[in-house]
């Protein structure tokens, strides 16, 4: 199959851009994601590099969307009319060392923010898998990383600014807006273009990764809770072929906890003797260190070095969220389906998150596990596949990814969601006219 036939949504095509891009600023040919399975449906790409730059546009364009890093896997960040990329706002804008606080542009990366931080003596509490994605983009769609007691990345938030649909620059902070904050953290690109954000940081540290291989599914049912709180982040690696799983991924910190280095095995599977990539068959250069060699935190707690394409490429990606209590019984649904899912699949991962309140993220007041599908890019058949394996995780009353493929019907995400009433009167507070709505949004939160 070829790549421009990765991904066919219902969506329409812009038939007329809304106005001709400012004199001077970028004007790319239709941009992809960096998988290269979305098109995005307008050429009309813009590039501010202030926050006066972003106000004109703003005024400027009756219908626009924010685009990031390009790592959603949906048309979450689409627009038929105009995109505004965060990439050139991309500046650590104050460091608080004594409220321990850091301050960014929204489009900074997670990989350029990380060894800055470091330098200073700082860390964050945790990182998703790729450090190439953007701090705003990141927040707005609750990705994560993977820890029993680690929140994800918006957990880390304390403050953000935003410039709303009609040109006004609103600051919002923990401390202070207490509501409307947790309802605009995850805000879905929805309530305006995220210009900083504030993060909570710590004094940096140490970490350590050790691979294990072939842990026994049966060791997985008896002790998933003991498994996954080993160390400070714990990933599963299956490609639910077999009884095994693939790989276990620890990161433990040097400051605390077990040393792995002095466990040859744990739970039947056993030490990896050289670098592994969660996709066995691949290289592990693009992989961040293992072996249990001491590093700093920013090259431990990504599965991937910043410099090299993460993961496989080309791939599709999709993503379910479901009660920590319900782990063991989710997975073992899924497996399940192992001969269906297998011939189409790169490989899935299993992660822990903790809680939080934020309205519109999937872990909102539950201890979450997700169970992560990366596919071949097989569109065709993986779409078949989606709405099966929802249906397997139905009774658990599974929550998607924002940003990955899924065909959860409307009227079942908004069950799922019980403020989403409130965030809609929310993003009527901010966005009364629909300046940022798009198709996504439409069928997903409005239909």
């Amino acid at each position: 199959m070829k790549r421009k036939t990765f991904l066919k949504l219902s969506y329409a095509m812009a038939t007329a851009p809304l106005f001709s891009p400012l004199t001077g600023w970028d004007q790319p040919e239709k941009l992809r994601n960096w998988a290269g399975n979305v098109e995005y449906s307008t050429s009309n790409v813009f590039y501010p590099k202030s926050v006066p730059e972003v106000l004109q546009l703003i005024k400027k364009c009756s219908h626009l969307r924010t685009l990031g890093t390009r790592h959603c896997f949906n048309r979450i960040a689409d627009s038929k009319f105009n995109l505004v990329s965060t990439r050139d706002l991309n500046q650590v804008v104050l460091l608080d060392e004594k409220n321990h606080t850091v301050t960014v542009e929204g489009g900074i990366k997670y990989g350029e923010l990380c060894p800055w931080l470091d330098k200073k003596g700082f860390a964050l509490a945790n990182l998703a898998s790729l450090p190439h994605i953007s701090v705003a983009g990141s927040c707005a769609t609750a990705t994560h990383g993977s820890g029993m007691g680690n929140g994800n990345l918006p957990s880390a938030v304390r403050a953000l600014e935003l410039v709303t649909a009609g040109g006004d620059i609103v600051q919002l902070s923990k401390d202070k807006d207490g509501e409307n904050f947790l309802g605009a953290v995850v805000g879905l690109g929805a309530l305006g273009l995220v210009t900083k954000v504030t993060l909570a940081i710590e004094p940096a540290y140490q970490m350590r990764q050790n691979v294990y291989e072939k842990l026994p599914v049966a060791q997985l049912r008896e002790n998933f809770e003991k498994i996954m709180s080993a160390a400070y982040s714990v990933s599963l690696f299956t490609d639910w072929a077999s009884d095994e799983v693939n790989e276990v991924w620890i990161k433990s910190r040097v400051d605390g906890g077990i040393d792995f280095n002095k466990r040859p095995d744990i739970f039947g599977a056993t030490s990896a003797t050289r670098n592994m990539h969660p996709i066995a068959a691949l290289s592990a250069e693009n992989c961040t260190p293992q072996m249990g060699v001491p590093g700093p935190w920013y090259e431990r707690l990504p599965h991937f070095k910043m410099g090299f394409t993460p993961s496989s490429g080309k791939e599709l990606q999709a993503e379910y969220f479901v009660p920590r209590h319900n782990a063991v019984e989710a997975f073992m649904a899924v497996a399940r389906l192992g001969k269906q899912i297998s011939p189409h699949l790169l490989i899935s991962e299993i992660r822990a998150i903790a809680k939080d309140q934020f309205w519109m993220s999937p872990c909102r007041n539950q201890d979450s596990v997700t169970i992560h599908f990366t596919w071949k890019p097989e569109w065709d058949a993986v779409s078949k596949l989606l709405p099966v394996i929802e249906n397997e995780l139905a009774s658990f009353t599974v929550r998607p990814h924002w940003g990955k493929l899924f065909s959860i019907p409307p009227k079942i995400l908004e069950s799922r969601y019980e403020k989403l009433a409130d965030f809609k009167k929310l993003v009527a507070l901010y966005d009364p006219h629909g300046k940022f709505r798009n198709d996504f949004l439409d069928l997903n939160i409005y239909s």
